[in-house]
């Protein structure tokens, strides 16, 4: 589709993107590089995290937001001119339960914008081909309601197996060259890939101060990571169980995916069996790797409640068990690990700052956390969990 306005409003132009994108699954977008003009970028700019930490320049949002129209002017002259570089990644490490570590990649201020538009131009495109499988960082979709979705066909499905399944450090191995041949399905545009190219080797500032080039992932963290993500995973596990996998099979069979988490759920075990052979060779293909101590098989059926099988998804826990009527059920409990990390950082979080704040803003402040997990696991039959939370 060739964009011949560049001066288009990013939201007219990102319809016309979908709309094309849908009517013609095997196009090929081209001129979209000319989309991150000055107009669409400060377009932009108010959907950046406001809070979120400054990269390796220490600009912070309000700072970049003082002198907007020249630091915006400035990034699109040098995005036309060809000039661009991506600056330094941020590398800051967050605790995880277990005592490991999340890396998080930070980029500067006016990486982020760029990224953001390119964000919206590929999730115009991609949104189109998406599966109804894929749950992670859409628009419309979320982890809870992937979730709920997960329970309920569980409940009415004949699904008695399930593969609750494991890539291990996903976004550190996501292959640079695989990831661009996928992108080249849909976009005829080397300005554009170029430019995603120079993000996936960014150099990262590691905390201790050195500089590394990656060869193989893309930063969590990063505004595009989230949807090349879905991208890569899109070509390497859905299409493939769409397509391949569910023809062969001789019962029902289910895929539920939120970014680099997913469930395979199968209503015979030949069917599982021959699945779970040829996952580990499937995700080798594009250089992933399944962790064999996280990824399990187990028997899920209305049957087995005695047996305690359970798998986790996305923060619950899902069992089978019998309602106030004695009926057969999927119940949804807040997972134990993740129930304790949100006692443990919430008693962090209170001796950090019980000294520098007053009673009152400490309180509505808990109020505020307790809150967002409230929202988020509130959810039928997981009331006692939600009680041992206060």
């Amino acid at each position: 589709m060739q964009i011949r306005q560049a001066d288009k409003h990013m939201r007219t132009s990102l319809r016309g993107i979908a709309k094309r994108a849908k009517e013609e699954p095997k196009h090929r977008f081209g001129n979209l590089y000319s989309l991150l003009n000055e107009k669409n970028l400060v377009e932009c700019f108010p959907q950046l995290n406001r809070k979120a930490a400054p990269g390796v320049d220490a600009v912070d949002w309000k700072t970049f937001e003082s002198n907007l129209k020249e630091n915006v002017s400035h990034l699109a002259r040098s995005l036309k001119e060809k000039r661009y570089k991506a600056k330094l990644v941020r590398r800051r490490n967050i605790p995880k339960p277990g005592g490991k570590q999340r890396p998080l990649g930070i980029p500067v201020i006016g990486d982020k914008l760029v990224q953001t538009a390119a964000a919206q131009i590929l999730s115009a495109i991609y949104e189109q081909d998406f599966l109804p499988c894929s749950h992670g960082y859409r628009r419309g979709k979320g982890p809870q309601r992937a979730a709920l979705e997960l329970s309920q066909r569980l409940h009415r499905g004949r699904f008695r197996w399930v593969v609750d399944a494991d890539i291990r450090g996903f976004f550190d191995h996501i292959d640079h060259e695989w990831l661009l041949k996928m992108l080249e399905v849909r976009i005829n545009d080397r300005a554009f890939l170029g430019l995603i190219r120079k993000w996936l080797k960014a150099g990262i500032l590691e905390e201790d101060g050195r500089v590394v080039y990656p060869i193989t992932g893309t930063p969590q963290g990063g505004v595009v990571s989230a949807v090349l993500a879905n991208i890569y995973l899109h070509y390497a596990l859905d299409l493939w169980f769409e397509k391949i996998v569910k023809p062969r099979c001789n019962g029902d069979v289910m895929l539920m995916r939120f970014a680099d988490d997913f469930v395979c759920c199968f209503q015979y075990r030949e069917d599982e069996r021959r699945f779970s052979k040829v996952l580990g060779k499937r995700l080798g293909k594009f250089l992933l790797e399944l962790s064999v101590e996280k990824t399990k098989v187990l028997k899920f059926t209305r049957f087995e409640t005695e047996n305690n099988n359970s798998f986790t998804f996305l923060g619950f826990e899902f069992r089978w068990g019998l309602s106030r009527a004695g009926k057969p059920l999927v119940t949804m409990r807040t997972a134990r690990q993740k129930f304790r990390a949100a006692l443990a950082a919430i008693k962090s979080w209170i001796k950090k700052d019980r000294s520098k704040l007053g009673t009152a803003e400490l309180l509505n402040k808990l109020k505020q956390k307790l809150q967002g997990h409230f929202n988020y696991y509130g959810v039928s039959g997981n009331c006692e969990m939600l009680v041992s939370a206060t």
